[in-house]
């Protein structure tokens, strides 16, 4: 019964929850609390070190979207949103504040199973609003390179990532995954950050990665992954980039139901790819969970 019940309503998380680290490109030390917020609210990130100023995780404030996905909305930044916003997104999470005393999410371990552990602890509570989906009714593409990302009508939030890099340790990975809070938790949430030896120094010369380590973060070595404890699954990095992946898509503002296919694709091709969606209305409909379900089954009798 719960279960149908968080799929038909909004819902918030139960109570509050906080938790510290660094930022994993700042470097610097972020306290950040997660407090329920009321339906039709979303995700709202809230500056405490500025006043209390409120910047809600929309695609019409995606601002950087280089190695992280960051939110500005009159020149206040909130950077590196698209793990938590993964995790709320995929966890069935609709409306809460989360309220940060500097400019980035902290990285934690490089992964979303942190924050699936404070959602599992603060609890989910649901409430009297209808939950609205958005379903994919046209396919939409975006393609650039080589590297594509799409969205084909679906009855349920399916997702196919591929990725490619030339390094002996990881190569070519795909992953296929029917997103639910119960897989994701499973499957993509665990899967850390990663990134190069050869590239480090690189990225640290244009301020980035300042709070990075093997703590936080897999580093793949020559010939080897850095880490003591080695890889928590083989395919961990098209895990991450899935993880990544729906983080993004969480910027469309209310959850999606839609086949998405990625090929090497990042968080500029993923905002695009959300922007034209946006812009375009006969791509979707905006419809509740009764309506989805009946919809289906209409589907279902004619065919």
């Amino acid at each position: 019964m719960l279960a149908q019940a968080i799929m038909r309503f909004e819902t918030s998380i139960r109570g509050t929850v906080e938790v510290s680290g660094v930022g994993l490109h700042s470097g610097a030390p972020v306290h950040m609390r997660i407090v329920p917020a009321p339906p039709g609210t979303g995700i709202v990130f809230v500056r405490t070190d500025l006043n209390n100023y409120k910047i809600p995780a929309s695609w019409e404030y995606v601002a950087k979207v280089s190695y992280a996905t960051s939110l500005m909305r009159k020149s206040v930044l909130i950077s590196t949103t698209e793990h938590l916003l993964s995790v709320f997104y995929s966890m069935c999470i609709d409306n809460a504040f989360v309220e940060l005393d500097s400019l980035e999410v902290p990285i934690l371990d490089g992964s979303g199973a942190p924050f699936v552990d404070l959602i599992r602890e603060a609890g989910i509570q649901t409430s009297k609003r209808l939950r609205r989906y958005l379903r994919i009714v046209k396919p939409v593409e975006v393609e650039t390179n080589g590297k594509r990302v799409a969205i084909l009508p679906a009855d349920q939030f399916e997702l196919s990532c591929q990725i490619f890099f030339s390094h002996s340790l990881v190569g070519e990975q795909s992953l296929e995954l029917e997103v639910s809070p119960e897989t994701y938790a499973n499957e993509i949430a665990p899967a850390r950050t990663f990134g190069f030896e050869h590239e480090l120094d690189a990225m640290r010369d244009q301020g980035l990665i300042r709070g990075a380590s093997l703590a936080n973060a897999v580093c793949f070595a020559q010939d080897h992954v850095a880490n003591p404890g080695g890889l928590r699954f083989p395919d961990e990095p098209c895990r991450h980039k899935a993880l990544d992946l729906i983080g993004d898509l969480a910027l469309l503002g209310r959850p999606l139901l839609g086949r998405v296919v990625a090929y090497k694709a990042g968080h500029a091709m993923h905002a695009h790819l959300v922007k034209q969606i946006m812009s375009d209305s006969s791509l979707y409909r905006i419809m509740t969970y009764d309506q989805v379900k009946a919809t289906t089954l209409q589907t279902a009798l004619v065919s």
